[in-house]
């Protein structure tokens, strides 16, 4: 299964399931993601869903040598991807993102739409989009609504990629720890705490604090993944990806 769901109690996991690609975020691991956010949605007695990746990787971002050089299908990857955001926020119990390893591009805008995200000193996270001649417009929305507008700026024009300790100074994490161990624990953690919640106030303030911070807005989305593609499509940003790709 390129996704896996698990339940232990109250408390989910939602695991990105290719690791021999760095859990890349292809078309085929898109659909299994938004199948299981659907099941996860419908359970009233999940209190906190813990998201990571397997192997040594969180998600490497999105799997653009899959969709090159075809405009639709680049456009459905981008517009799936900005949807399971929208779900993952929707979603009435706390998400906790786990960044085992390295979360970039895509894989970090999954960091920042998370309610509670953790990572280790060493990982490696970012957006290096301008980098590779795209446009980081999906995730976009999430890290402005993270970190505010004036470091999210700072951050997806700059490009390039932090270590975990710079992501949690940045504000892309709430937590820091110095080993994979110590990550693991403290995830363990922040879950058994939440644990102990009442689901129904938990997804009560989250429905508000979403209200709140306008996270509800598809459209914005939709609009985001469009310009994402069309920057994606341009021949300039074609030959740029294919000659960063090794063809």
């Amino acid at each position: 299964m390129l996704s896996t769901l698990t339940f232990d109690g109250p408390i989910a996991r939602l695991t990105f399931n290719r690791p021999e690609v760095r859990n890349a975020l292809s078309l085929d691991l898109l659909e299994s993601l938004h199948s299981n956010v659907d099941a996860l949605a419908t359970r009233t007695d999940v209190t906190c869903c813990i998201i990571t990746g397997a192997g040594k990787v969180f998600c490497a971002g999105m799997d653009l040598k899959a969709v090159l050089g075809n405009a639709p299908l680049s456009e459905k990857l981008l517009t799936d991807l900005a949807l399971l955001t929208l779900k993952l926020r929707k979603l009435p119990c706390i998400t906790l993102a786990v960044a085992n390893g390295a979360a970039i591009g895509g894989g970090c805008g999954l960091v920042t739409v998370c309610d509670l995200a953790i990572t280790h000193a060493e990982s490696k996270m970012g957006f290096p989009e301008v980098d590779m001649g795209v446009c980081p417009a999906v995730v976009a929305p999430w890290l402005c609504k993270k970190v505010g507008f004036g470091k999210a700026r700072q951050i997806l024009l700059s490009g390039g990629l932090m270590t975990g300790r710079e992501a949690a100074a940045a504000g892309l994490v709430s937590q820091v720890l110095e080993s994979r161990e110590a990550m693991e624990a403290d995830a363990e953690k922040i879950a058994q705490r939440l644990a102990t919640a009442a689901p129904h106030a938990l997804a009560a303030t989250k429905g508000l604090l979403n209200e709140l911070d306008g996270s509800l807005d598809e459209a914005l989305l939709r609009r985001a993944a469009l310009l994402s593609a069309s920057v994606l499509n341009m021949p300039a940003s074609q030959a740029m990806l294919r000659a960063k790709m090794g063809g």
